[in-house]
């Protein structure tokens, strides 16, 4: 009994053995089947790939298109030439748009140290500001040249008192301001950088250039 046993435990492992095997070589043999398909589609996805690469591409480029334009005259800007005086151009400057800070310090210069002055006076005093402010001398900009310590006596602790707005003084201020800002009008002062009144007479004078004198000022380089 136990010698048929065995030999049924032997045949059955025989029989699994087989069977493996069997089924090996024919999962073997369908892969190996499959193999070759699997290539040729590779090589046609290649071929579709290469044919794609091969093929030409169209490109939309957008360049800017500029087209020319007849010259247009510029708009003719006040100046010398298009007023018959000083008093013509100021009276022609439109002087209630709003003022930039800067422009505001200027005007408050001509204002407060020559607004008894004639126009070619007041003018005179902005040119000094602004060629002071174009100095390197001097700071670079309007407000700061105007607040410069020991320079203007008008300003007090660095600060620059409000004129009388409704007065035509102010107005003209303003106007001065704007013209010699544009340089609309020449100045007798021209480069000057000092003034000081006609009953005065400070050290550093000596030392300057005069420039001119208008009225109760004297203006120096």
């Amino acid at each position: 009994m136990t010698f048929i046993s065995k030999r049924t435990g032997v045949l059955a492992l025989a029989t699994v053995i087989f069977a493996a095997s069997f089924g090996t070589a024919l999962n073997g043999a369908v892969a190996q089947d499959a193999e070759p398909a699997a290539i040729e589609a590779v090589q046609e996805e290649q071929n579709s790939t290469q044919a794609q690469d091969a093929a030409p591409q169209v490109r939309f480029v957008m360049n800017e298109v500029v087209q020319e334009l007849p010259d247009q005259p510029e708009e003719p800007e006040a100046s010398v030439s298009d007023a018959a005086s000083l008093r013509e151009l100021v009276g022609s400057v439109d002087t209630n748009d709003q003022m930039s800070r800067e422009l505001m310090c200027l005007a408050q210069a001509v204002y407060f140290e020559s607004r008894g002055e004639p126009l070619d006076g007041q003018l005179a005093v902005a040119r000094v500001v602004i060629n002071r402010a174009e100095s390197s001398t001097f700071p670079d900009d309007y407000c700061s040249v105007v607040t410069q310590r020991a320079q203007f006596s008008f300003v007090r602790g660095g600060r620059i008192p409000e004129p009388n707005h409704g007065s035509s003084a102010w107005t003209r201020a303003k106007a001065i301001a704007r013209i010699a800002h544009r340089e609309l009008w020449e100045s007798p002062a021209d480069d000057a950088l000092y003034f000081h009144a006609t009953h005065v007479r400070p050290r550093w004078a000596g030392r300057m250039t005069a420039r001119a004198t208008i009225n109760r000022h004297v203006f120096y380089r």
